[in-house]
């Protein structure tokens, strides 16, 4: 087999060694084809939200080993698919959105999209599966409905989660709306192989015997794996813990201190995957012993906020993030430290710590609120706060000063009295 393309090494065993494909269709035949010719692949991306996530990041890395070793990137947004939205992985139906949110969130995607892609040059093309919109229900299904078995349908992983409280009509056509989105491609590009999260598989199948029924071409498919949470759990937008690529959602500095905060057992994973540090560095950064794994956390932390946010603003979350601990534990600079402005007056009469932490965005939910302060949580000036009833008064700060709130043991905020 090939073990080289365009003068660099079959991209098939660089995404293998780095940890990123959970399953693949032909194995042999789709890493031959790697490593013999440029091919053709894409992503599709429902735009359910105004930014993207650090699951999409993982997803962008993947994109660029691949155009980086000479194959094509095609990133299909989902215009038509949006309007149903990917039942994988729900307990209800997703929100239905109109035509105006799509088109926002779209937008908001193109701009993030090209921070990672060159659109420009070739390499990557940026397309949308509008023509989901103009095709005649009864005619679509007489000639692609047909070659879908219900029964195989309904075993599909996609659907699992939706069948204990009744999948609509409406979020089973989404399956056969992507396979058509893969035949579709193939006719129009020669795109020959859909990349996709690891849930993403019954659908990914589902293109490829559509594309072998009706025209009789071999397509293929890889899935990567998920992101999860330090605790095994799912990370994502739907649960309340994404971290967002968008600066105004996750600052600079919050989304350094992500990764800053992995755990040891994460630390080698996420170099692989979110960093572009050759493999051997790696290795021998996991032979590192003691407050040496803190330098490894600091390495993961610069790079993949620099990929994401700039090699400026990774070096200014850097040594924010070194001047705030430098002291043992408890911050000794707040300079760069994410902050919020509230005029004097609101505090005069004082303001519920829960309202108080809504306004910092330090919490998702009031319940998360009431839990925090329940386990001795939140703090304000180093004092800990014993009632979600807590109200915080003017007496924590001089008008023009501030003061810090802490949640948990390191995660700081300041307050900025106008």
């Amino acid at each position: 087999m090939p073990d080289t393309f365009n003068g660099k090494p079959n991209v098939y065993d660089t995404l293998k060694a780095r940890g990123y494909i959970a399953q693949c269709t032909h194995e042999d035949e789709l890493r031959a084809l790697l490593g013999r010719e440029s091919v053709t692949f894409y992503q599709g991306y429902d735009p359910t939200a105004d930014s993207l996530t650090t699951g999409h990041l993982l997803t962008l890395m993947i994109h660029k080993h691949m155009t980086d070793a000479g194959h094509r990137l095609i990133t299909l947004m989902g215009t038509g698919t949006g309007m149903i939205g990917d039942p994988t992985d729900r307990n209800d139906m997703r929100r239905v959105m109109g035509p105006d949110e799509v088109a926002h969130n779209i937008a908001c995607f193109r701009e993030q999209f090209s921070r990672f892609v060159n659109y420009d040059d070739g390499s990557a093309i940026m397309e949308d599966n509008g023509w989901l919109l103009e095709l005649k229900w009864i005619e679509f299904m007489r000639d692609y409905g047909v070659h879908f078995n219900v029964n195989k349908m309904l075993a599909a992983e996609c659907y699992k989660n939706r069948l204990q409280d009744g999948l609509t009509a409406f979020e089973m056509s989404y399956m056969i709306m992507q396979a058509y989105d893969f035949l579709e491609l193939n006719r129009r590009y020669g795109c020959r192989l859909q990349l996709g999260g690891s849930e993403q598989w019954g659908n990914i199948i589902a293109g490829i015997e559509l594309a072998r029924k009706v025209d009789g071409v071999q397509l293929y498919g890889l899935t990567n794996v998920l992101l999860t949470a330090a605790d095994g759990g799912k990370m994502g937008k739907s649960i309340g813990n994404a971290i967002w690529l968008d600066a105004n959602k996750t600052s600079p500095y919050d989304f350094y201190q992500h990764w800053r905060n992995t755990t040891d057992a994460q630390i080698e994973q996420k170099l692989k995957l979110f960093t572009l540090l050759p493999l051997e560095e790696i290795a021998d950064m996991m032979t590192w012993q003691g407050a040496e794994i803190n330098r490894a956390k600091e390495i993961l932390a610069y790079e993949v906020t620099k990929i994401v946010h700039s090699e400026e603003e990774a070096q200014k979350a850097q040594d924010a993030a070194r001047a705030l601990f430098s002291g043992g534990g408890k911050p000794t600079s707040t300079e760069e430290m994410p902050t919020t402005q509230i005029p004097c007056g609101e505090l005069e009469v004082g303001i519920n710590i829960v309202i108080l932490l809504e306004k910092t965005n330090l919490i998702k939910s009031r319940s998360e609120a009431r839990q925090l302060i329940a386990q001795g949580g939140i703090k304000v000036n180093d004092i800990k706060i014993a009632t979600h009833e807590h109200i915080v008064t003017v007496q924590a700060a001089a008008p023009g000063e501030h003061f810090l709130i802490q949640k948990g043991k390191k995660i700081y905020h300041r307050v900025v009295l106008t």
